[in-house]
């Protein structure tokens, strides 16, 4: 079954086609700065061949218009009729608690999502924009909601649940979501296949560690825990973001500085976590290189990012009873030799026997612990896109998507 996954943002469209059977994909590409001028689609197909094209892309109706276009290039494509894509699957960043895994997309899946913007008023506009044009351009073809939250929707109320009063919960539902389940079912997943051992008996910490960054504690296959919160705010320092802080803070810092809630919004999700303590960048190759040069700041960001890491690895082991395995994925996870040595290093008492070579060897999958360590650690590459296009393939066959296995809606929430 051939399987558009489309991932849709403010002024983007990040896109795979993947032959979801053989988990080939077909061809990849991004639609940048739409509603902009000089907007751009970079295209490449399975055999490197890669087109760009540039142009007034005004919406992402439009934008679609362009990506079908491509797909259907006598030159630079991959398929010859409409026909050949058998259906959508969609990055949908926050389900709530209205999903617990994928769905077929109908006009009541449509209209929660929509009910849900308040809670992702960064993103889920832009996915909803995406079903859309999607709709416009393949009205015949069936759509997949695949949301970033649904992983975590097995979470007990001991782990989402915040201190403040629980008439909060009731009325505007502010609880932890968490967010990158796909990327944290995705590697813990393949973290099993690799162990050769079934999901059901491990413990496993996965490290999605990007500009966002979030862990997960992933028990028997569910997520447990999540770093990540209400919001993607809570948790690690991230590139921009500032992570765990004391509530209190930025109430003491508006009242200072004279900022607006608006204003301390930006502050904490734009102008904090690497690049607000470095004054350097929120990208980690260039704080590395900073350090590089002496750069004071740049080494405290550093090493505040690893300390952080390791601190929840280590929760989440206490969380779990004990761990198996540790995941690092994502663009810093997956590509920074220091990040993952840092981190490591001083996790002994857990049984972590690391192996700097194995660790130096690049970004690919692999194991970065010696043989007999008797906590393995691995670095896997997340492919999110693969996991919408299979849960996609599942729900259009009327079966059960792989997000779905062993998780039942958890029912120590209707006690309460």
């Amino acid at each position: 079954m051939n399987i558009l996954v489309v991932n849709c943002g403010s002024s983007s469209i990040k896109y795979q086609f993947i032959e979801a059977e053989s988990r080939t994909t077909m061809a990849k590409g991004l639609v940048d700065r739409i509603g902009m001028s000089g907007a751009v689609l970079t295209n490449t197909r399975y055999d490197s061949d890669t087109i760009k094209l540039t142009g007034d892309i005004l919406d992402h109706g439009m934008a679609i218009e362009y990506v079908l276009a491509v797909l259907l290039s006598k030159n630079h494509g991959v398929i010859k009729d409409k026909s050949e894509i058998h259906a959508v699957g969609h990055r949908v960043v926050h389900g709530a608690e209205d999903f617990a895994g994928s769905v077929l997309i109908t006009e009541q899946v449509l209209q929660s999502l929509r009910d849900n913007i308040e809670l992702a008023p960064l993103h889920n506009p832009h996915n909803i924009r995406g079903i859309v044009a999607c709709r416009q351009h393949l009205p015949t073809i069936p759509q997949v909601g695949v949301f970033d939250t649904a992983f975590h929707q097995s979470m007990e109320p001991r782990a989402f649940l915040y201190g403040i009063p629980y008439i909060f919960y009731q009325k505007y539902k502010i609880r932890r979501y968490g967010f990158h389940g796909t990327s944290h079912f995705f590697v813990s997943s393949r973290m099993a296949e690799v162990l050769d051992t079934p999901i059901e008996s491990l413990r496993i910490v996965t490290c999605h560690l990007g500009n966002g960054c979030s862990m997960a504690a992933v028990k028997h296959g569910q997520s447990m825990d999540t770093s990540m919160g209400f919001t993607p705010l809570e948790g690690l320092l991230m590139g921009t973001r500032s992570g765990d802080l004391d509530p209190q803070l930025i109430l003491y810092i508006m009242g200072k500085e004279g900022l607006t809630l608006s204003e301390a919004t930006t502050l904490l999700n734009k102008h904090s976590g690497l690049i607000g303590i470095s004054g350097e960048s929120s990208d980690m190759r260039e704080i590395e290189n900073a350090m590089e040069k002496g750069n004071p700041k740049a080494r405290i960001a550093f090493d505040i990012f690893c300390y952080r890491v390791r601190k929840y690895i280590g929760g989440y082991a206490a969380a779990m009873g004990g761990v198996d395995a540790v995941v690092f994925t994502g663009g810093i996870g997956e590509n920074s030799v220091r990040v993952r040595e840092a981190v490591s290093t001083g996790l002994e008492f857990m049984g972590i026997d690391f192996d700097p070579a194995l660790n130096a060897e690049g970004p690919k999958e692999r194991i970065i612990t010696r043989p007999d360590s008797r906590v393995t650690v691995g670095v896997i590459p997340t492919n999110e896109e693969l996991v919408i296009a299979l849960d996609t393939m599942n729900i259009v066959n009327g079966g059960l998507p792989p997000t779905m296995k062993n998780m039942v809606k958890n029912r120590a929430l209707e006690a309460l």
